[in-house]
């Protein structure tokens, strides 16, 4: 596997330098954060970012994202000319040398969090998920305001999105993400670049919005759509393990076998109710996720694509965007690293027995 970090350019404060400096660390994902949703990317700002990144020693391994415009979700008539601006970045993006696109199909929203500083036992702070929390809010009063989602939203902008959504089921979402998916991954196989669909985070319905990225099911009816290797999976532990319904190193080892992990996001968090969890520190112990076996996994099907530690706590003083320090996602790298060396110095050492 290839170790790599989320890097949110220029702006983050955590500098590619520092990055280097993690033990093992070998690519960087990251994405063209300034350009529009719905607007192609230019091949010169791709090999802009694509320069400052090897300049610092390191690979673009992943884009994460090219975002889907919400008017492909809703399966509006201006659909085409975006999904055309897609591939126009897509093509651009093979041309740089860039193979793996990470994406999602979440309406309106991304990740979502009814707390991103909640305090733990140990003084440290974590991003969090409270259920009776979330059923309180309401995103059309500006209750909700996360780095995950777009917030560049006025209120009226939202209201319209909402009353769009309220006329559609998940089975009308499953159609706009099958006229997707054969208009891009056609293109895709054509470039060489393999397709990473994130499962919606969580892996539920919220706020009256349809969710279908979800379980192992949903993820197979979506690699079924078009049965190509450009049409795979960004295998978030995180997203898929705050279910207590997903075992994840199980998809992982059904999905591994079938070649369709293009990408993986290693996450733990502690289950701490229905529909409750917080992230947790990347170690088994201190969540839900057994990462010792979703390493294992990997090496089973020997897993050679990107993977990064995703999301951290805020530890030792850290201030920063929520999710994204460096310090505890440092940990997390080293510490997968860890395991990745043990399983496979488990495996020669039985292979050659």
């Amino acid at each position: 596997m290839k170790m790599s970090f989320r890097w949110y350019g220029d702006n983050d404060p955590v500098s590619l330098e520092y990055i280097r400096q993690i033990p093992g660390m070998k690519g960087i994902v990251s994405a063209i954060y300034d350009i529009p949703v719905g607007e192609a990317w230019p091949f010169e700002r791709i090999m802009e970012l694509k320069g400052k990144i090897e300049k610092a020693g390191l690979e673009l391994t992943v884009i994460e994202s090219v975002p889907v415009h919400e008017d492909i979700k809703l399966g509006k008539p201006t659909r085409e000319r975006y999904i055309e601006n897609y591939l126009t970045t897509l093509r651009n993006l093979s041309k740089a040398g860039v193979k793996v696109v990470c994406y999602n199909f979440m309406p309106v929203f991304d990740w979502t969090r009814s707390n991103l500083a909640h305090e733990l036992s140990d003084g440290s702070t974590t991003l969090i998920y409270e259920e009776k929390v979330i059923q309180r809010m309401d995103p059309l009063r500006g209750e909700l305001q996360l780095p995950g989602w777009d917030t560049s939203y006025e209120a009226g902008e939202l209201k319209s999105l909402f009353a769009e959504y309220s006329k559609m089921d998940e089975e009308k979402l499953w159609e706009n993400l099958e006229y997707f998916i054969k208009k891009i991954i056609p293109v895709a196989e054509e470039e060489e670049i393999r397709m990473a669909i994130h499962p919606d985070d969580p892996p539920w319905s919220i706020f009256g919005l349809p969710r279908i990225i979800t379980n192992q099911e949903n993820l197979d009816r979506l690699l079924q759509i078009v049965d190509s290797p450009s049409n795979g999976l960004c295998l978030c532990t995180g997203s898929l393990g705050a279910s207590p319904q997903n075992h994840v190193p199980s998809m992982l080892r059904y999905f591994g076998q079938k070649g369709r992990v293009h990408f993986v996001h290693a996450r733990n968090v502690k289950l701490v109710g229905e529909r409750s969890f917080e992230e947790s520190a990347h170690p088994s112990e201190y969540g839900s996720i057994d990462m010792y076996e979703v390493v294992r996994a990997l090496r089973e099907f020997n897993y050679e694509g990107p993977i990064r530690p995703d999301h951290g706590r805020m530890i030792w003083g850290e201030t920063g965007k929520p999710g994204y320090g460096l310090y505890d996602r440092a940990l997390g790298a080293v510490y997968l690293n860890g395991i990745w060396e043990a399983v496979t110095k488990e495996r020669d050492r039985f292979l050659n027995s």
